[in-house]
């Protein structure tokens, strides 16, 4: 290359007589041409590597070769091409510019050091997942933080080399300086270094990114996050206030990630009503017949009233004998209606976790709880699908002949007095 920027140099000064003019023009073409063919050649490279990695990936059963073209390991070794070329031909310039190739040399150590970073944690990332898809044990024994770690150093040593290198310190001499300043520092920048710490450990585990909404009650923070810096996450509330989070908090304490639940396409509602449990009886013939009556529990009221029936039979159980023979319950036949009903709902998910069960009962009654999913995870819409369901709940309750059990008020208690003194009149 030197040949060339000589040539070069001769031809241009022919033309313009101008010795300084000269030098630079032709070093600069000669620079440019060499920029030009490194990236031309990882262009090219870059696409031979690509569509000979895709061929390999589907010529083969096996997953690993699919997963480092994934992370585009194979890309990132293509990168020390363009570096080695302008390595090789640093000193281009030195015919007339001799400081020039070590500016150069120190350009392509750093292209050098970024092809390296980056394709060691491809191949990290890469071994990872390979491990974590391979072996049965992975998710009791995961290798993700010791990756990590094996990350955070080796950002932590190009770091110390791209700052060796562009000031021309011994690698040595320069982590002796730092181990002397390591506890001022610790100190001046503690939550910068914390932040950067969590901020990394956040991205890597993908726990939270802009948009997420995320639930902090021991830090008041509820809503979309606005923006992660290094020291600070924003948390806009549902009331407009903003909630400003440590960004080492989201690491060393507890939070609700939603975005899960968006992703999800379904929002849980896990709602009880209480019955009062001296409304819970056996159902007679009437009752029965009333709820021959409601289509979306004929079939089930006829299919099983003769199965009780066949089975008092079979133990020779008289009708009138409530104690001795099975019986179909109001209870019981409210929590078939409410499960048929919450079947045909329009906006119920059919497919997720679907839920109609006793709870423990309390002096307050015994609590029957719905746990499903509605299709529209949208607040507004989602209380009005939650409102609408318990709605026809309470209002359908009477017609099994159950109550809701509600501690009294001073209403009740008015009207209970009311009725003893019509009592004491009469």
């Amino acid at each position: 290359m030197q040949k060339l920027n000589q040539i070069l140099y001769d031809w241009l000064f022919k033309i313009s007589y101008h010795e300084e003019l000269s030098q630079i023009v032709s070093t600069l073409i000669v620079g440019i041409g060499i920029v030009v063919i490194a990236f031309l050649l990882l262009y090219i490279v870059r696409r031979i590597m690509r569509s000979a990695a895709h061929r390999l990936a589907k010529s083969t059963k096996t997953e690993w070769d699919d997963i480092l073209l994934k992370h585009n390991v194979f890309l990132g070794i293509a990168h020390f091409i363009p570096a080695s070329i302008i390595y090789f031909t640093a000193d281009f310039g030195d015919p007339f510019f001799e400081d020039l190739s070590g500016f150069i040399e120190n350009i392509s150590n750093l292209y050098f050091l970024f092809a390296a970073v980056f394709t060691i944690g491809s191949i990290l990332s890469s071994v990872n997942e390979i491990y974590n898809k391979s072996f049965a044990f992975a998710k009791e024994k995961p290798i993700a933080g010791f990756v990590q770690l094996m990350k955070i150093l080796m950002y932590f040593i190009a770091i110390l080399l791209v700052v060796g290198i562009l000031f021309d310190k011994d690698l040595g001499k320069l982590v002796t300086g730092l181990g002397a300043m390591a506890a001022v520092l610790m100190l001046i920048f503690r939550d910068s270094i914390l932040g950067f710490v969590a901020g990394f450990q956040i991205s890597m585990n993908n726990m939270v990114k802009i948009g997420d909404w995320i639930s902090m009650p021991q830090r008041g923070a509820d809503g979309p996050v606005t923006e992660i810096n290094l020291t600070t996450v924003k948390v806009e509330n549902w009331d407009k206030t903003i909630t400003n989070l440590p960004t080492y908090s989201l690491v060393s304490e507890s939070f609700v990630n939603w975005n899960g639940m968006e992703q999800s396409g379904g929002r849980r509602i896990m709602r009880s009503i209480n019955i009062d449990m001296d409304s819970v009886r056996f159902c007679d013939t009437p009752m029965l017949e009333k709820f021959e009556k409601f289509r979306l529990i004929k079939d089930y009221v006829n299919t099983k009233q003769k199965e009780i029936e066949e089975f008092n039979a079979k133990y020779e159980v008289s009708p009138d004998e409530y104690f001795n023979g099975r019986r179909q319950t109001n209870l019981g036949v409210f929590r078939k209606y409410l499960e048929a009903y919450l079947h045909n709902h329009p906006m119920i998910r059919q497919e997720m976790t679907f839920l109609i069960r006793h709870l423990q009962p309390t002096e307050k009654g015994i609590p029957i709880q719905v746990y499903v999913f509605s299709k529209d995870n949208r607040w507004a819409y989602y209380e009005a699908i939650q409102a609408d369901i318990f709605d026809h709940i309470i209002a359908i309750l009477p017609e099994f002949g159950l109550r809701i059990f509600q501690i009294p008020s001073g209403h009740n208690f008015r009207e209970l007095a009311a009725k003893q003194t019509v009592l004491e009149q009469k």
